[in-house]
């Protein structure tokens, strides 16, 4: 499972998600792939107002912010 985290810099929401993130690798394997938006301005355009964005396997599964027990079950589908 590959997950795709868009971020920026001073975003506080995407500091917890990562943190959230980091605690559920434990339980769970995953790839995860952290994109900086600001160095990309197609996808600045995009997610501008709307970061933290998490993808897996390419299909977001998350916006601004998620719960463990939320991530969890995500995770766990297929």
């Amino acid at each position: 499972m590959v997950l795709t985290l868009y971020t920026k810099p001073g975003c506080h929401l995407c500091e917890s998600m990562k943190a959230l993130l980091a605690t559920a690798k434990a339980q769970q394997p995953f790839e995860l792939t952290v994109i900086d938006i600001s160095n990309n301005p197609a996808l600045k355009r995009l997610y501008q107002n709307h970061i933290p964005v998490l993808l897996k396997d390419g299909k977001e599964i998350a916006r601004h912010r998620i719960d463990d027990t939320e991530l969890s079950a995500l995770l766990s589908s297929r």
